[in-house]
């Protein structure tokens, strides 16, 4: 008997358990007189509104109960199902379905830019790639329409409290912005988690003028030392950015189809391939014309591009990289900070301070801004420019128009 009454009892427990995972049914809603209202149901305290909806990708259409947000009484569920069926009307109707998290639409958005050809560059895609892993890191487990300003806001606090500067920062919410602008265009969601957020504010670095002797120390050192194979064109390459401003990358795409020696001007950027896509002009100046020409001489017969690459091959190619000269180049020298970026900021110093407006010299260096940043950014010139502007302040009696 007793071994009979344990089984009883464990059939009891068994059956009571598979109750108790049972799913609560839904149920339909129903108004004063008890009539089911279309299109309203409520499971456990909830209400769900049942809608036929479109999918935006497939055309498809299909029923599907969407929960309810923020509705406690029956007749804030009827509005809320009245202001969903006027979205569907309208065409507006937010995303129903569920949305992916972040880690993995993050993956679609660089699928996506890696088909399309063209639409951002491989660098770019590189670096946005390292700025969204710690953006994943921090939220990738999350929806993305469940992101939400306190999760920016956090995410910024830490990246702060890890020593990250407001520079940095803001570029990597920049980052997450196109991500998030994208997820707005394919329809995940209907506004931006970042709307209105202000940008940290930062104090700019100031980047010390390069000396010209440190210029021709480095360029020397190149071409002197023989166990450097490409060293005369690595001098070439630091010359021409000293004299015309170019960025890294796009001096090293100039062909010489790009130099204009009657009208005496140096394109940039004719490839599209520029920083902001735009083609610009630089007018010669004396050393630009003179190193264009000195070089000129050293002219590879078979090869379109003032830097070919020296492994080139029977394929005409331009040379991939300075980089690891400029470190070996460098220590050489004895020059313990050199970037080819100090080449930049030299040019665009040397134009201000022989007073060339800001408005020509953002035109030569491809800024947009009409020389905003230029007034910004290069006012910490050196202290015999300083020096010499001090000497025109005139202190004298002010020459007054006569009322009469």
């Amino acid at each position: 008997m007793q071994s009979g009454d344990t089984g009883s009892h464990s059939i009891k427990r068994t059956v009571v358990s598979q109750n108790q995972h049972r799913p609560t049914p839904y149920r339909k809603v129903v108004d004063k007189r008890k009539r089911p209202i279309r299109g309203l149901w409520e499971r456990n305290g909830r209400y769900y509104a049942q809608l036929t909806v479109e999918d935006q990708v497939t055309g498809f259409k299909q029923v599907r109960r969407v929960p309810l947000e923020g509705v406690g009484t029956d007749a804030q569920a009827v509005a809320k199902l009245q202001e969903l069926l006027t979205q569907r009307r309208k065409g507006a109707l937010p995303v129903l379905k569920r949305t992916p998290k972040f880690a993995d639409y993050a993956q679609q958005y660089f699928d996506y830019y890696k088909a399309v050809k063209d639409a951002k560059r491989e660098s770019t895609l590189y670096t946005e790639r390292i700025i969204i892993n710690h953006w994943i890191e921090h939220l990738g487990h999350v929806r993305v329409d469940r992101i939400t300003r306190a999760l920016v806001n956090s995410y910024i606090a830490k990246r702060q409290a890890a020593g990250r500067s407001g520079r940095t920062v803001n570029l990597e919410v920049t980052c997450f912005r196109n991500v998030m602008n994208r997820a707005v265009d394919d329809g995940w969601i209907m506004s931006l988690p970042t709307l209105n957020l202000r940008p940290l504010k930062w104090t700019p670095h100031k980047r010390t003028l390069l000396p010209r002797e440190t210029i021709e120390r480095l360029c020397e050192a190149a071409v002197k030392d023989k166990t450097f194979k490409n060293g005369r064109e690595f001098a070439d390459y630091v010359k021409l950015m000293a004299s015309c401003g170019a960025r890294r990358d796009e001096t090293l795409r100039l062909k010489w189809s790009d130099v204009d020696w009657e009208c005496k001007q140096l394109t940039i950027g004719s490839d599209g391939m520029s920083k902001n896509r735009k083609a610009r002009v630089v007018d010669f100046n004396a050393e630009l014309e003179a190193h264009l020409k000195d070089m000129g001489t050293r002219r590879a017969p078979d090869s379109e591009w003032l830097f070919p690459s020296p492994q080139r091959g029977e394929r005409d190619e331009p040379a991939k990289s300075f980089v690891e000269t400029m470190r070996l180049v460098r220590e050489k020298a004895k020059v313990s900070r050199f970037g080819f970026h100090d080449l930049r900021h030299y040019f665009i110093s040397y134009c201000v301070m022989s007073g060339i407006d800001f408005m020509t010299i953002a035109k030569w260096v491809g800024h947009q801004d009409g020389g905003v940043l230029i007034g910004k950014v290069y006012g910490h010139l050196s202290n015999e420019h300083a020096q010499r502007q001090a000497q025109k302040l005139f202190f004298g009696p002010a020459l007054l128009e006569s009322s009469g």
